[in-house]
């Protein structure tokens, strides 16, 4: 019984998820997918996380692995030349924004404390 409980809490977060993260650039898939956006579409990515244990260090961190790794595919950051500062610049916000906005959406203590750990002091 416990066991459906599980997976159907695991079900909510992951369509609370990919809800909450399409508006911000980024979905909720264990491989994130990327796709060239029409003029007006926001990328998204699905981050799937059932498999992890979220009560653990470890899933928590592999979460924010998979997380950090579909914002920067979907916000491009990889592929846009550092020279060109703004768009770099606008790249990095993006990336930024949709990392923030998942871990949010996540509600686990142990992934926000991975995440404020991961921001620039200062």
């Amino acid at each position: 019984m416990n066991s459906i409980a599980n997976r159907s809490s695991n079900h909510r977060r992951t369509l609370a998820l990919l809800g909450i993260l399409a508006a911000c650039g980024i979905g909720a898939s264990g491989s994130a997918l990327a796709a060239t956006p029409a003029a007006d579409a926001v990328p998204t990515a699905k981050v799937v996380y059932g498999d992890l244990n979220l009560a653990g260090e470890q899933g928590n961190s592999e979460l924010y692995a998979r997380i950090a790794s579909a914002a920067h595919q979907v916000c491009f950051a990889g592929g846009v030349d550092i020279r060109d500062l703004g768009r770099y610049g606008v790249a990095r916000a993006c990336e930024a924004r949709a990392i923030a906005t998942a871990v949010q959406a996540v509600h686990s203590p142990k992934l926000a404390a991975i995440y404020a750990s991961r921001q620039p002091q200062g």
